[in-house]
């Protein structure tokens, strides 16, 4: 599994479709729902971006089922974890939230082909004024986390370029 994280529009989403370039199928399992004209918009635009030889599935929320789905030949892409957490949390609480995140990291670092992660960064910004914004921000750094933790390679994307993210036991 490689897991990208970056700021919105750094490129994370073109940059996990050129690691799959060379599948034979791809497996796209996208988060976003259109509530609204400008996520259809968003949605557009990335739909115009991918292969239509690519199998999309758009889910929402039960990711773990779409991960479970793919064969086991087929690369998979998340895209994003961002807005997977953002849709759990108006149902879920935090426990069930992060056992999805462990249940998805799992099963995604186990496959035999190759996963990609994409997520963005949120962490680095102010401290959110409101406690949901603070949960949000807690949560999905905690996800990140775990992705990254399972990942083979993490990355962070700025302005279309990517750095290798290492672990500092790596260093020692």
């Amino acid at each position: 599994m490689i897991f990208l994280t970056g700021g919105a529009r750094s490129g994370k989403s073109a940059l996990a479709a050129r690691l799959v370039a060379d599948s034979p199928s791809v497996r796209l399992i996208v988060t976003a729902r259109a509530d609204d004209d400008e996520m259809h918009a968003r949605i557009r635009r990335h739909q115009e971006d991918r292969l239509s030889s690519w199998v999309t599935i758009e889910e929402p929320e039960e990711v773990v089922d779409a991960v479970y789905a793919a064969s086991s030949e087929e690369s998979v892409i998340l895209d994003c974890v961002t807005i997977w957490v953002s849709n759990l949390m108006a149902e879920h609480d935090d426990d069930h939230i992060l056992e999805q995140v462990g249940l998805v990291a799992r099963a995604l670092a186990d496959r035999p082909a190759l996963s990609v992660v994409v997520s963005n960064e949120v962490g680095s910004g102010l401290v959110p004024m409101s406690e949901v914004g603070r949960r949000f921000r807690d949560l999905h750094g905690f996800a990140n986390q775990e992705f990254s933790a399972r990942a083979e390679s993490a990355f962070l994307v700025v302005a279309g370029r990517s750095l290798a993210l290492g672990d500092i036991a790596d260093v020692r």
